[in-house]
């Protein structure tokens, strides 16, 4: 259970708390505790850039640009503005960011080829590539491609921790039934392959969804301020990976 200390509100003080905290006043470790969290959260911005109609060269200069101006200028005013959600502070910059007259010129002279994060273009060309051709906005891309980005985040967290206890094995042999939209299939295969009962397998994917749970709360609460924005979140990230 997390020691972590707690803010005025009541809320574990997290990285997002001290971004949050420097949005009056300049504060290396908000700068810092905001840079971590963007290293994960560049695929749902470079899919806005895309969707809006960047050519891919464009989106990469474009996203490099925005996360240097962020965490260089710290620019955090604007997170009043988004109820101190991370995911709705990003796209809100963001939107700020391109509607500032910003060019392909200003992007590389202030930094569209800075490596201020790390950026793997052809992995995110390959899984833009099989979106579906529909009419869904850059917005609501965005919002998509930051559950994806989240859960698949947590999937890998989940994956590292089984290794390492020597679960390998049953954890590829059971990662596809973890997700909410698995339901209740057989589990006759994975049970056949590891030399168990069907009754042990869903023993074995209860506990290993029930701590896919709990990191994806504890990764959420690291993204807002309060108790009731993380259960909002929650909510609205399973509402989109149901859609």
């Amino acid at each position: 259970m997390s020691t972590s200390p707690k803010n005025s509100s009541g809320f574990p003080d997290t990285r997002w708390s001290l971004v949050l905290a420097a949005k009056d006043a300049v504060s290396p470790q908000g700068a810092e505790a905001l840079g971590e969290l963007c290293q994960i959260y560049w695929p749902p911005i470079y899919f806005y850039l895309r969707r809006r109609g960047y050519s891919p060269p464009d989106a990469e200069d474009f996203t490099q640009a925005f996360f240097h101006r962020l965490l260089e200028k710290r620019q955090f005013a604007i997170v009043t503005e988004c109820r101190g959600r991370l995911r709705s502070f990003l796209l809100t910059a963001l939107k700020h960011f391109l509607s500032d007259q910003w060019d392909r010129s200003q992007a590389i002279k202030r930094g569209g080829h800075t490596s201020i994060i790390a950026i793997d273009q052809v992995s995110a060309e390959e899984r833009y590539a099989i979106e579906p051709r529909d009419d869904l906005s850059p917005d609501v891309l965005y919002e998509k491609q930051w559950a994806r980005t989240i859960l698949a985040r947590i999937l890998s967290e989940l994956r590292e921790e089984q290794v390492r206890a020597g679960n390998e094995t049953a954890f590829e042999a059971l990662k596809d039934h973890l997700g909410w939209n698995a339901g209740e299939s057989t589990y006759r295969e994975p049970a056949a392959a590891l030399g168990l009962t069907e009754n042990a397998i869903r023993l074995r994917v209860m506990r290993l969804r029930r701590r896919y749970g709990e990191l994806l709360r504890a990764c959420i609460a690291e993204t807002v301020s309060s108790e009731e924005e993380l259960v909002s979140e929650m909510e609205h990230l399973f509402r989109l990976v149901r859609t």
